[in-house]
């Protein structure tokens, strides 16, 4: 038998998460049906709290984050290497500041950051040639801005994430660890921040940290005690 905690616990990863569904319908998405990276949830709920109006995004590989962004950024270019997906993405996410492309495996996709011949706010790192990607982001990268990299905690078992990270501290950025559970997966990961040393994008909110998903200081100061009457 299960405690009426453990069931409450279950319940708020049901309905605040979206998990359930996130995992069985093969979706990325919070509650609300939004679109929301394949991050870990610490990552996306810290990221969700910056403005990115009149931030420029690059994104080494397409998919639902690529929406996530483009719902917050001034322009948004993701690239594409599997044709089937770049066709799938293109057909379901249609955006005006959203611009997605394919580019082969090959060098045309590490090199695609350089075709626009511009500086980018925050980049994303969560394609094929991670290691590639990692060099030619930091060429690329604002004063001020980020690069994120996902799934970094294959660096215990591949060289590829290994010499991404390697590539990435070169840049003397500040390394920031989110651990956890993410959309989709029945499993932690972990996605990794690069900060540049003079990182200051502006919150959202009048104070930072926000109150995350299933936070007990997010209620009511009513409801907060009712909480704590059924779960003393």
């Amino acid at each position: 038998m299960y405690s009426d905690k453990f069931l409450k616990f279950i319940e708020m990863w049901q309905k605040e998460f979206a998990i359930e569904r996130s995992i069985d319908e093969k979706v990325c998405v919070d509650k609300d049906n939004n679109p929301i990276p394949w991050y870990t949830y610490p990552a996306i709920e810290y990221l969700s709290q910056f403005d990115y109006e009149d931030k420029e995004i690059f994104e080494f590989g397409c998919g639902y984050s690529s929406m996530f962004w483009a719902n917050r950024a001034k322009k948004v270019t993701s690239i594409e290497d599997n044709i089937n997906w770049f066709s799938k993405w293109q057909n379901e996410f249609m955006h005006d500041k959203l611009d997605i492309r394919w580019r082969d495996e090959g060098e045309g996709y590490f090199n695609a950051i350089f075709e626009d011949n511009k500086k980018y706010d925050v980049i994303i790192v969560d394609g094929k040639r991670r290691a590639d990607c990692a060099r030619t982001a930091l060429s690329c990268l604002n004063k001020g801005g980020m690069i994120i990299l996902d799934d970094s905690d294959r660096i215990n078992t591949s060289k590829e994430y290994i010499n991404a990270v390697n590539e990435l501290k070169k840049g003397n950025l500040i390394q920031v660890d989110f651990y956890g559970f993410c959309p989709m997966n029945n499993y932690s990961k972990t996605t990794s921040l690069f900060l540049s040393r003079d990182f200051n994008f502006k919150s959202q909110y009048i104070v930072q940290p926000i109150n995350g998903l299933g936070n007990l200081w997010g209620m009511g100061r009513k409801h907060r005690k009712e909480f704590f009457k059924v779960n003393k």
